[in-house]
């Protein structure tokens, strides 16, 4: 036992040391790209200067995400991402400054150094921000604002590309739509515009028309930057499978093919999704959670239900069940295939790889339990429990973990008759209890504190939405019309005669197929 776990030790040593020389490479080789790609001159003793220069500030920022965002290290694509990122905003910035160059020489403008304020060094830190987040963002801007001083030989130039870039980072946080980035672009055209007047009052040597020059070229900076950002991400998201809030978006669309599919052929489902996307963003901001994200994997959870919607009883319309045919087995077997059948659909949809997480964790390992008692009281061997339990995994993240509470909620809300705030609220803490006795949150960072805020945000829109409504009077809509009537007294005759035909112990189960009657039974 001991050598087992000194080979464990031994193991990951080499994996940590191995990862520590990866990194190691990847910096160095990052570091002489940028040297060259800013370096004006062939000296020898400059670009060693520059190279030194952008390996420290480069290993500063592995220091950081290795302490912040861990995760990061574990995908070794979004490093190589961050990595071109640097060396593409330089190239595109060499590229610009060359453009500008040669526009100046053509009007007759001087003042050359004017011309540095209209390169668009700050795309990058925006880039950044959208697809990592605004940490890595400002270390990002930090890094880049040093290179561009040291590629133009100007302290003060250090400061405004430093201002500019941590503007444009957090001008596209709540980025929904393209047009978003348009007015980060202006946003980024402004404070260069004040920058550049800062640093006219700071050089002395400035003459009017220079400082005139700077102060244009500055305001251009966000037309450009807008425009680059808006034709590289979606390039970026593409290559490298990264799902920003623009992408998410167009998800919510429900003109989607895969969503008109849904409220078409599993109404009842596309409506028990839609409150479930209610439920998950009235409680995602407040314990941290994108509700972007949160919406759009609850809409799509579900989605599996389509291939078989008339065996989920939020899409039967008749009083006949189709799972009374079926042995239990065979019923929880069609009940746990809707995962599966839902990661078939994301995949050929091509939806995001967040939406697909969901899909296959929002019901973990939980036990379909009506199915199972109900396989107990028939079989004389008990049931193995696993024939009974979704496959898995248990939720990974808090998104995860509150997809499937709103999930158990919603379905499990249906029953209630008397929806009183006090029934409603001890639904809303009996299905949590259950997820959490049932294990299912213990490999999610969902805190007791998070758990608090979603029962009370679950109750309040649980208490909008099953809501009373005062009668109208001349109305009775309870009573059921002359047709109606008489279809339901042949119901009513066909499962009496079905009682008789059963034996006299048996008794006819409720309506199966959903959640709802799990809990209910649990």
């Amino acid at each position: 036992m001991k050598s087992m776990k000194i080979i464990n030790i031994k193991h990951k040593k080499l994996d940590f040391n191995k990862t520590n020389i990866i990194n190691l490479v990847f910096v160095i080789l990052l570091s002489t790209l940028i040297s060259l790609a800013i370096s004006k001159t062939l000296v020898l003793e400059h670009f060693i200067g520059v190279f030194f220069i952008s390996a420290i500030s480069l290993s500063i920022m592995f220091m950081d995400i290795f302490r912040y965002k861990p995760s990061y290290l574990k995908q070794r694509k979004m490093l190589i991402l961050l990595g071109i990122m640097f060396f593409t905003t330089v190239v595109f910035s060499r590229i610009t400054e060359y453009v500008l160059f040669t526009f100046v020489k053509g009007f007759g403008i001087l003042e050359l150094k004017s011309l540095t304020y209209g390169i668009p060094v700050h795309s990058g830190a925006m880039l950044v921000a959208l697809l990592f987040d605004s940490h890595t963002a400002i270390i990002f801007a930090f890094i880049m604002s040093i290179i561009s001083g040291i590629w133009q030989q100007d302290p003060y130039y250090t400061f405004y590309v430093f201002a500019g870039s941590i503007v444009a980072a957090f001008s596209v946080i709540r980025c929904k739509r393209r047009t978003d980035l348009l007015r980060g672009g202006l946003y980024v055209s402004a404070v260069n515009v004040v920058s550049a007047a800062i640093i006219a009052f700071l050089g002395n040597g400035q003459d009017m028309f220079q400082s005139l020059h700077s102060l244009i070229f500055a305001a251009t900076t966000g037309i450009t930057i807008s425009a680059y950002v808006s034709i590289v991400l979606p390039t970026f998201e593409y290559l490298f499978k990264i799902t920003t809030d623009i992408s998410l978006i167009e998800l919510l669309d429900l003109n989607q093919p895969l969503m008109k599919n849904l409220m078409i052929n599993a109404p009842g489902t596309y409506h028990h999704s839609v409150i479930v996307g209610n439920l998950v963003e009235a409680a995602s901001e407040q314990i941290g959670v994108n509700p972007l994200l949160a919406r759009v994997t609850a809409y799509y959870h579900d989605i599996g239900k389509i291939k078989m919607p008339d065996y989920f009883i939020e899409n039967q319309s008749s009083a006949i069940n189709k799972h009374e045919k079926l042995t239990p087995h065979m019923s929880s077997m069609i009940l746990i295939s809707h995962v599966k059948e839902g990661l078939e659909l994301a995949d050929e949809y091509k939806l995001p790889e967040p939406v697909k997480d969901i899909i296959t964790q929002h019901h973990g390992t939980h036990l379909i339990t009506y199915f199972y008692q109900k396989a107990k009281e028939e079989q004389a061997d008990p049931p193995d429990e696993e024939d009974y339990r979704y496959p898995g995994p248990k939720p990974q993240t808090r998104v995860a973990a509150l997809v499937m509470i709103a999930d158990a909620v919603e379905a499990a809300s249906r029953v209630i008759k008397d929806p009183t705030p006090a029934r409603v609220s001890g639904l809303v803490e009996k299905i949590i209890n259950n997820v959490l006795l049932d294990g299912q949150l213990s490999e999610c960072d969902l805190t007791l504190k998070n758990i608090n805020v979603i029962k009370e945000r679950f109750t309040y829109i649980l208490l909008g939405i099953l809501h009373k409504r005062i009668e109208y009077p001349g109305f009775d809509f309870n009573k059921p019309t002359s047709g109606e009537g008489e279809k339901d007294k042949s119901l009513d005759k066909e499962s009496q005669q079905k009682d008789k035909d059963r034996h006299s112990g048996d008794k006819t189960p409720p309506q199966t197929g959903a959640k709802v009657l799990e809990f209910k039974k649990g």
